[in-house]
């Protein structure tokens, strides 16, 4: 049968490597899993409790609203003005969507269509590369560097595109490159912007970890920000609230109201008793993130000296919760995925190919800092024992 939007897309790559962990694990192989960025810490025993207390009054059972309960997007407003020094309209300037993944694809919709062109960094987090697709778009690329080389990359892209892209994505701290950049690169990306009458989507998901007295900045920071840039902020991360679901698109008004307007169409909302735990969790725990950066920050250093201590040198990154290492070059004419699932079959390690990340990817594979220090050593033992042409330095 001819599937519309899915019959082109390529096989998902992060998902060959799930599919031999499971199958390692299935023949009885312990696989250390640093693949999936999927958070292993426990979300904050005030959201346990509240999401209990509310699942058992039978009124939060019915729907609730598609924007998100008045109070929850009143406690975001209040932790962006906590964190970052920026007001919000909670009625007019916040979003509550369901994940940020939910939120990006349906904005696409709402700021896409065929014809039109959208500036997306290469290597993406892949969601940013085919969200653009799903609504029909043509993506352009722009190598992804640090700091005004990445600015001239802007400027080149759009100067040789047709159609003029009329949106950018962007992702910083970044997945997967894990470059970080401070709030006069933002300055320059709104002027850019600006000046082309383009909006700017900032995917904000590691907002708050940062490495190294590192604090990632909102683009929102930027004065005149909202004149053309939204920003995606979900608990994911930063509350280890991954399978929750909650995360706010905050911004500029119109592209606030226009995603609005349709998930009035297409939902109502996350589960109400989700949204109240949600909205204790912002009020009562927001010194939780800075208890989380630290795990891993923890984790980021084991791994980066073990990795050094079996000859695999590797950038020390500043922010998120992966490290993006290069394939060492005696194995990097395997190419990134069959790389990676050598790393799975004869080390019982996981990680994800960077070919996963669209152009730019090849030749890196991303660890994910989800096994706790104990489980990171001994994934250094075994890959010592696998990559035996490597010279420990």
């Amino acid at each position: 049968m001819d599937f519309r939007r899915i019959n082109h897309l390529p096989p998902y790559v992060l998902g060959v490597i799930n599919e031999l962990k499971m199958d390692a694990r299935r023949a009885g192989i312990d696989v250390i899993d640093f693949g999936f960025g999927n958070p292993d810490l426990a979300s904050p025993d005030v959201a346990v409790e509240k999401v209990t207390e509310a699942v058992h009054n039978s009124r939060n059972h019915r729907y609730s609203s598609s924007k998100g309960l008045p109070k929850l997007r009143e406690a975001i407003a209040n932790h962006y003005e906590r964190r970052f020094g920026v007001r919000l309209d909670p009625g007019t300037e916040v979003l509550n969507v369901i994940g940020a993944k939910e939120g990006f694809t349906h904005l696409m919709w709402v700021l896409l269509q065929p014809g039109d062109a959208c500036l997306v960094p290469a290597p993406s987090y892949p969601i940013h590369i085919w969200g653009p697709i799903f609504a029909g778009a043509a993506i352009r690329e722009v190598p992804l560097a640090e700091g005004e080389e990445f600015i001239a990359n802007l400027e080149r892209a759009y100067e040789y595109s047709w159609p003029k892209p009329r949106t950018l994505v962007i992702s910083f701290p970044h997945n997967p490159t894990t470059i970080c950049v401070d709030l006069p690169f933002f300055e320059r990306v709104v002027e850019f912007a600006r000046a082309r009458n383009m909006i700017v989507v900032h995917d904000n998901a590691y907002a708050d970890i940062g490495f190294d007295g590192y604090d990632p900045p909102s683009i929102l920071q930027v004065e005149g920000a909202k004149d053309c840039c939204v920003e995606l902020y979900s608990m994911t991360k930063s509350f280890s609230m991954a399978g929750w679901r909650v995360a706010f698109l905050v911004g500029n008004p119109e592209v606030v109201a226009a995603l609005t307007k349709l998930k009035s169409y297409l939902d109502y909302g996350t589960f109400q008793p989700i949204q109240i735990a949600a909205t204790v969790t912002l009020n009562e725990a927001g010194e939780y993130p800075k208890l989380v950066r630290d795990i891993y920050q923890k984790r980021r250093d084991v791994l980066v000296e073990g990795l050094h201590r079996v000859g695999w040198n590797v950038p020390k990154p500043q922010g998120t919760m992966f490290l993006w290492a290069p394939i060492p070059e005696p194995y990097r004419h395997l190419g990134s995925l069959e790389f990676a699932s050598r790393l799975v079959r004869e080390a019982g390690v996981a990680t994800s190919p960077g070919e996963g990340f669209g152009p730019g990817g090849e030749g890196f594979v991303r660890f994910a800092l989800i096994e706790n220090e104990q489980r990171t050593q001994q994934a250094m033992r075994s890959l010592r024992r696998t990559l035996t042409e490597l010279t420990p330095s």
